[in-house]
């Protein structure tokens, strides 16, 4: 008689991040959000994400609860050699089963020391420990090896080394195949428009509580550090036999009907990468000017390689000859940074206090003519001044922008 366990698809789950550094806060937890992301992707529902101290009996019960709700239960971290590594024990102890030592996963370790020339610690025998229902995970990175495991129930229990270099190369490689073996998720589609130049609420004032509210598809809005994402979803087939994608695809063209004056792009695309796969296909670099920004405009860009020269003027040494919003002296300004650093295109960028926010000026110079252009920041302080940023990207963004779709549009049929 078998004693393999039923199998049940994979459409919900829980995450929990095991290690009393993350409940102390000594450590950020990105494992779970960057596991929640990958199975959202795939359709599947991610219920709840709990971090959890090294304490045997709240791992134990938490691995005990998230079994009965959950489909797929991840965990991460707690699978170091010492004592207060926990988490082969708790899911032993939530499943019934007894550790023992594995062969393979020994042999494995001991191999690992064997090749450094290092005696091997007897403390690391730990991490050969196996339970019959487990099969273990291979971790070329470090001695933490995981576990997958086939539940009673049907569902699966995974465990993961905590170090996202060790984690991330483990769920790719070896998890997400052993997942889709087993029916990961529910053809999930999703779609995801970012926004320029409106705040979430008036975003979801455009859209209406009707949209917002229906359940399939979903339709949300979030701030973002970036921009304001629109983000769709839906997962299986409908009553009516449309797929999920049919189903994004038709709540999308009424997005992009109620929102497209302010999309610049899709996904999860940076300013960085909007504006510089403008300016590549342009053949264009960039030299930016920016005054009273505190550098912000650069560390948006970073290193990308169409960025040329960045000049940072304090406030104070940039001032300009008056304070209009429709300055000249700006453009001579962004002029100038661009023939300085011998490129095609020029951006200059100045910030100032206007009340509790900033006024932000604009200026772009580039081969086909020049862009000037004053907005306001939401709030003042860092915050302000990383929307300011955000507001040069735009107005940067949508000159290269007029410029490709002119280029495309001269090019003969």
């Amino acid at each position: 008689m078998s004693s393999t366990p039923p199998q049940r698809a994979i459409r919900t789950a829980e995450l929990l991040s095991i290690g009393s550094e993350l409940t102390v806060g000594e450590t950020h937890d990105t494992n779970a959000g960057e596991l929640a992301l990958a199975l959202t992707r795939e359709g599947v529902t991610v219920g709840r994400i709990v971090c959890l101290p090294d304490r045997l009996d709240i791992v134990s019960d938490a691995f005990r609860t998230a079994f009965e709700r959950a489909d797929l239960v991840v965990s991460t971290g707690g699978l170091g050699p010492t004592p207060d590594d926990l988490t082969r024990e708790s899911i032993a102890a939530a499943l019934g089963e007894a550790t023992e030592i594995d062969p393979d996963i020994e042999a494995w370790l001991r191999g690992r020391w064997e090749r450094r020339g290092l005696p091997f610690p007897e403390i690391n025998l730990k991490q050969a420990w196996r339970i019959p229902s487990s099969e273990w995970l291979p971790n070329p990175n470090g001695s933490a090896p995981g576990w997958f495991v086939s539940r009673p129930d049907g569902g699966i229990a995974v465990a993961l080394p905590g170090p996202p270099r060790e984690m991330r190369p483990m769920w790719a490689n070896e998890v997400l195949p052993r997942l889709h073996g087993r029916g990961l998720g529910t053809g999930a589609a999703i779609r995801t428009f970012r926004l320029t130049g409106i705040g979430e609420s008036a975003g979801a004032e455009i859209l209406g509580e009707e949209m917002l509210r229906r359940p399939d598809p979903e339709v949300a809005t979030y701030a973002r550090q970036e921009a304001v994402d629109v983000r769709i979803s839906a997962s299986g087939t409908d009553e009516a036999g449309a797929s999920a994608q049919d189903r994004v695809d038709g709540a999308a063209a009424i997005v992009r009907d109620r929102l497209g004056q302010h999309i610049w792009a899709e996904g999860d695309t940076s300013w960085a990468d909007a504006v510089g796969a403008r300016f590549e296909g342009l053949g264009w670099r960039l030299a930016v000017e920016e005054i009273g920004s505190a550098g912000q405009v650069a560390t948006l860009f970073g290193d990308a390689p169409w960025l040329a020269l960045v000049r940072v003027v304090p406030s104070q040494a940039g001032h300009l000859d008056t304070d209009s919003d429709d300055d000249p002296s700006l453009v001579d300004r962004a002029a100038r940074v661009r023939d300085d650093a011998g490129v095609d295109a020029g951006l200059a960028v100045r910030v100032r206090p206007r009340g509790s926010a900033f006024a932000v000026s604009v200026a772009v110079v580039t081969p086909n003519g020049e862009r000037r252009q004053t907005r306001a920041t939401y709030i003042g302080g860092a915050i302000g001044r990383s929307q300011a940023a955000l507001i040069a990207a735009a107005v940067l963004f949508e000159s290269a922008s007029e410029t490709a779709e002119t280029a495309e549009s001269a090019r003969p049929l």
